[in-house]
């Protein structure tokens, strides 16, 4: 056999071998399986290219010790694969599995805050997508070019919890022409106030996950390290707005394969492709997703079913605990934390509690909280709508009058949230439905008083009396009932005053000088009596 045909041989197995990296990206790195597949990958390429070069000089293979050896390394770099996935398993590691994830037991009232409903995200995942796609359709200098990403990453921007996804070359024509100035802008869905906002850049974001060449963040990621073993990435955006790309980077605590967790993270600028890489404990505070949920859910289920052993564990299954199917994401503290159901392995149609873990620091806690499970309060929720063929998307816990509730967002077959549902955790019979979050929750704490879950608490405010001459007055219908709001020169505060109590409300004028018994409140102070020029008139009690 010529030099030129072994040329070409050796060529073309560095050319095959330079392809597979660069389309599949593996870590060079021990604890990767792609580095082992990859691995032996190149002994098949070079066994096959050996293979070829004594065909055509008419040898047989039969007695080629070379051959011999191509084989024993590759049976043997199967064998080491077989027994590290085996040594890295719970099967044999059940205790270290277990303790991989530290879960403090929390106290609900205490560490589950009342949130004010600009807070609460009312909003999933689908109907993100569809209000961003509705956004992008309006933008006619963009939508032609450009679509938007179905990455929709949830943070918390400036303390407001917002999902963020960047735009995407439409084609690869239109990525071929675009590609110069990359991509202008990325979309922001407060997912609270349901406000959609296309954020235009000065310079456009040129690393994504649309690129096909060099500029591809995965490729990028990869050629800057090439033994980081990276997990799921996500979009974010700093406080200033700028977009970045979130890389944790795995770590393996056990064996060759097993106990994944993250050890750095790689924070990559999505317009510059500048990076930084980070210590887990070092991460910036605005960073919110280092752990995936799935990740979480998934060592939070070791933690649970794992407490004596990986046969226990499959066979009876004494003290197991899993997570339900399905999670949401909850803001607290700057930090977004996935929210799971805890329910017995045993397929028990009610949860013994919760667990709330953090994105950023894998802080995780336990509430125990018997009662219904996720899938029951959808269901719940659905049939006092059955009519109208809503759908529940997954609750959102949220603390209610220092009960734990549900809260449920009911969407039509368009995708679009029509009405929203609280269910209580404990009492799940308990459903209130409304068309916006604080008619709804009106309407439970209505249920929870009614059904003795809560006691009416007494009124022990003081009443006050005021004289003065009415300096403004206006009229008011509130829940049906008309109302006098009015001011007097001698206060700042407003006094409402029903007319239902009191009738001759309606004489009054500006000027009048008037007396006014009244309890101090937030908003408008509640008038108790009311006197007119002399004439007393009592309020009704109900």
């Amino acid at each position: 056999m010529n030099f030129k045909k072994k040329l070409l041989i050796v060529l073309a197995v560095i050319v095959a071998a330079g392809g597979y990296y660069y389309a599949a990206l593996p870590a060079i790195n021990i604890h990767s399986s792609e580095t082992w597949f990859f691995g032996m990958f190149l002994l098949v390429a070079l066994a096959a290219a050996y293979a070829l070069r004594r065909k055509l000089g008419r040898k047989e293979l039969k007695q080629s010790k070379v051959m011999k050896f191509f084989g024993v390394l590759i049976l043997g770099a199967g064998i080491v694969y077989l027994l590290g996935s085996l040594l890295s398993s719970p099967i044999v590691n059940a205790k270290k599995y277990q303790k991989l994830l530290t879960v403090e037991e929390g106290e609900f009232t205490e560490d589950i805050e009342e949130l004010s409903f600009d807070k609460i995200p009312l909003l999933d995942k689908g109907t993100a997508e569809i209000l961003g796609d509705r956004k992008m359709g309006s933008m006619v200098d963009m939508v032609s070019q450009f679509e938007v990403d179905n990455i929709y990453s949830q943070i918390n921007y400036k303390d407001n919890p917002v999902r963020v996804s960047p735009l995407r070359y439409a084609s690869l024509i239109k990525w071929f022409t675009n590609r110069s100035n990359g991509i202008p802008a990325y979309i922001r869905i407060n997912m609270a106030t349901q406000t959609t906002e296309l954020v235009k850049l000065e310079k456009g974001i040129r690393y994504t996950t649309s690129e096909h060449f060099n500029r591809n963040i995965y490729r990028h990621l990869r050629f800057a390290h090439p033994t980081y073993i990276y997990g799921e990435l996500s979009f974010e955006i700093d406080e200033e707005g700028i977009p970045y790309w979130i890389a944790p980077v795995k770590k393996f605590n056990i064996g060759l394969f097993g106990g994944e967790t993250v050890g750095k993270v790689v924070l990559c600028n999505a317009v510059t492709g500048d990076m930084k890489t980070y210590d887990i404990e070092e991460v910036p505070q605005w960073v919110d997703r280092a752990y995936s949920a799935d990740l979480l859910v998934q060592l939070f289920d070791y933690y649970g079913t794992l407490k004596h052993g990986f046969f226990n564990s499959v066979l009876s299954q004494k003290d197991c605990l899993k997570t339900t199917d399905g999670y949401n994401y909850l803001a607290l503290d700057d930090d977004v934390w996935m929210y799971t159901g805890v329910t017995s392995v045993n397929g028990d149609q009610s949860n013994v509690g919760f667990v709330l873990s953090n994105q950023r620091t894998m802080e995780t806690k336990y509430y125990k909280v018997e009662g219904a499970t996720e899938a029951s309060a959808m269901s719940s929720a659905e049939g006092q709508v059955q009519n109208l063929k809503y759908k529940a998307t997954f609750p959102l816990l949220l603390n209610i009058s220092d009960e734990p509730t549900y809260f449920i967002a009911l969407k039509d077959d368009a995708g679009l949230v029509k009405k929203y549902a609280m269910v209580n955790v404990q009492k799940y019979q308990i459903v209130a439905i409304g068309d916006s979050v604080s008619q709804c929750e009106e309407n439970y704490l209505e249920l929870l008083f009614s059904n003795g879950v809560k006691e009416t608490e007494k009124d022990t405010r003081e009443v006050k009396k005021i004289t003065g001459k009415i300096t403004k007055i206006a009229q008011a219908v509130i829940d049906g009932t008309s109302h006098y709001y009015i001011m007097v020169d001698s206060s700042q505060d407003i006094f409402d005053i029903s007319v239902v109590d009191f009738i001759d409300v309606v004489r009054c004028e500006e000027g009048q000088e008037i007396v006014m018994e009244y309890k101090k409140d937030e908003r408008a102070n509640l008038v108790m009596s009311l006197e007119i020029r002399g004439s007393q008139i009592e309020a009704v009690e109900d």
